[in-house]
């Protein structure tokens, strides 16, 4: 299901012993664009921020603003500190991953490393301390992790010139990867939204703060509308595909599934 990344912020988290806090920040993986972790406002640990990765999520309840992870409270204030005013390093992901027993998703071939989706990782194995510290002696220090924060009103350049600004972002609740940014045109068709997928993507330049998107601004403003009021369906997600002319997202990801599929379907 595809939701405005928006509403994560605020969201109760529970562990299977009590709850931990709220949904402060979104980290995702500019690569990728899969959503690796969610910063945890929590009053019972005092000042202390935590992180929680989609790998602990075993449901999300939008209606009841409550989000449900495989952890125990211990586990989590016994989990590795990070200060969320530094960007996260490879190697503090990497203690991270190994301490609650989940794969390191970039030694994989698909997002999350063995798999396209998060879930399915309840029975965890810690990694061996020698194991960890050599994954962490050979770790790069850049992460590639980008808040949605920080990223907002990044401006939109086409290929034949600016379009708009990056005023949010849709995400798979399922995949945790951001589907679609959202785009606001109002310099130039007032009141119009649009969507883009990040797969459209050329390049990003934090420092211009830019995204450049390998569309003519044309077929932008021909673009189905979005609707902030209106959920998005796969009928709307069809139509803007087929505007575009790409391949849908859930083509390959179908067939990663073995499900049969057909181009548009």
């Amino acid at each position: 299901m595809v939701n405005d990344a928006s509403h994560l912020k605020g969201l109760a988290i529970h562990a299977t012993d009590g709850p931990l806090g709220t949904v402060d920040q979104v980290y995702f993986e500019d690569e990728t664009w899969a959503i690796r972790y969610l910063t945890v406002d929590t009053d019972w640990l005092g000042d202390r921020k935590v992180l929680i990765s989609p790998f602990s999520v075993t449901g999300v309840n939008w209606p009841a603003r409550r989000l449900d992870v495989a952890l125990t409270k211990r586990e989590v204030e016994s989990s590795p500190s990070i200060d969320t005013e530094r960007p996260v390093s490879r190697q503090y992901e990497t203690k991270y991953l190994g301490y609650y027993g989940y794969p390191l998703y970039w030694g994989g071939p698909l997002t999350w490393g063995p798999g396209s989706y998060p879930h399915g990782f309840t029975n965890r194995i810690p990694t061996p301390k020698e194991e960890l510290a050599e994954d962490v002696r050979r770790s790069s220090m850049d992460s590639h992790l980008r808040s949605t924060k920080a990223v907002s009103g990044y401006h939109i350049e086409a290929e034949d010139g600016e379009i708009g600004h990056v005023a949010g972002f849709l995400m798979d609740d399922e995949a945790w990867t951001i589907r679609y940014l959202e785009v606001a045109t109002r310099n130039w068709w007032p009141g119009k939204k649009v969507l883009i997928s990040p797969e459209w993507i050329q390049k990003v330049s934090w420092v211009d703060s830019k995204v450049y998107v390998g569309l003519y601004r044309d077929a932008i403003k021909t673009a189905p509308i979005f609707t902030d009021s209106v959920s998005i369906s796969r009928e709307y997600e069809r139509q803007l595909y087929l505007h575009y002319g790409r391949p849908p997202y859930w083509i390959h990801e179908d067939n990663e599934k073995g499900i049969p599929s057909l181009i548009g379907v």
